[in-house]
């Protein structure tokens, strides 16, 4: 009679254990919103390097005085059938007219499409008075998966550090329950959302801030149409002639264009 009790105990648990698995509920398209954030004063030092320049200290200075440690951008990613629209919000900021305040790495440059599927993008890129429309592979990225996981807004997310561009470190956080290998920006390649990014050496963070659930039709995610068309080779073309004469700091521009 005991075992009896027991196994009609048990059993409910164990239906009511697999419905949950079979109702687990898998989004594969909606809105997702980010935060950006920027160090600046720590991107700033590190694109001062450690040449001593009275102006660049001087107008460091003011800057510090006028501006807050940290930049916050936000932006929208939309996604249905395996593409996305990575889309920045247009940001009310205080910090235009000083110098540094147009650090290629701190802005928000890019509006980027993914066709996942086809591992194609097309981004409309804009560098001060120019816009590009850059149409090319969606970018490459070394990903090692870890079984660190932390949550983010209700999701359960595990970390994977990458590289991009053959030397920049990232930590990414994705969650296998959005079944779309995307993220903000150009991230993606991860079997599941990117909810979160850092990239530590550059001083930059990605995070969502609210992920919806709903409908979202094709006419919405649909690549850019602006721009000099130009892959993305052509682009850093370009580049390293844009910045031939920028000295010391060609790289930290390259960098941040490039991202």
């Amino acid at each position: 009679m005991k075992l009896i009790y027991i196994t009609l105990m048990i059993l409910p648990l164990c239906f009511g254990n697999r419905l949950a698995a079979q109702n687990a509920r898998f989004i594969h398209q909606g809105t997702i919103e980010y935060e950006k954030k920027v160090n600046m004063y720590a991107l700033i030092m590190k694109n001062m390097g450690k040449t001593p320049n009275s102006f660049y200290e001087q107008a460091f200075d003011v800057f510090k005085k006028n501006q807050p440690q940290f930049k916050l951008l936000k932006s929208v990613l939309n996604f249905s059938d395996q593409k996305t629209l990575f889309t920045p919000v247009d940001a009310k900021t205080t910090s235009q007219g000083y110098f540094f305040s147009d650090e290629p790495s701190a802005l928000q440059s890019n509006i980027i499409y993914s066709d996942l599927s086809a591992r194609t993008s097309t981004t409309q890129k804009k560098v001060y008075e120019e816009t590009f429309l850059i149409k090319d592979k969606t970018r490459k990225f070394t990903w090692k998966i870890t079984d660190e996981k932390r949550d983010i807004l209700g999701y359960s997310c595990r970390r994977a550090n990458g590289i991009m561009m053959d030397s920049i470190y990232v930590v990414a956080f994705y969650t296998d329950k959005i079944p779309v290998p995307g993220g903000p920006e150009s991230f993606s390649g991860l079997p599941g959302m990117i909810l979160g990014v850092a990239l530590p050496h550059e001083n930059i963070t990605w995070f969502a801030t609210k992920v919806s659930d709903v409908p979202v039709s094709a006419d919405v995610v649909k690549p850019p149409v602006k721009g000099k068309p130009m892959d993305l080779e052509g682009f850093k073309t370009f580049l390293g002639t844009a910045l031939k004469d920028w000295g010391d700091y060609a790289k930290a521009a390259m960098k941040g264009f490039m991202m």
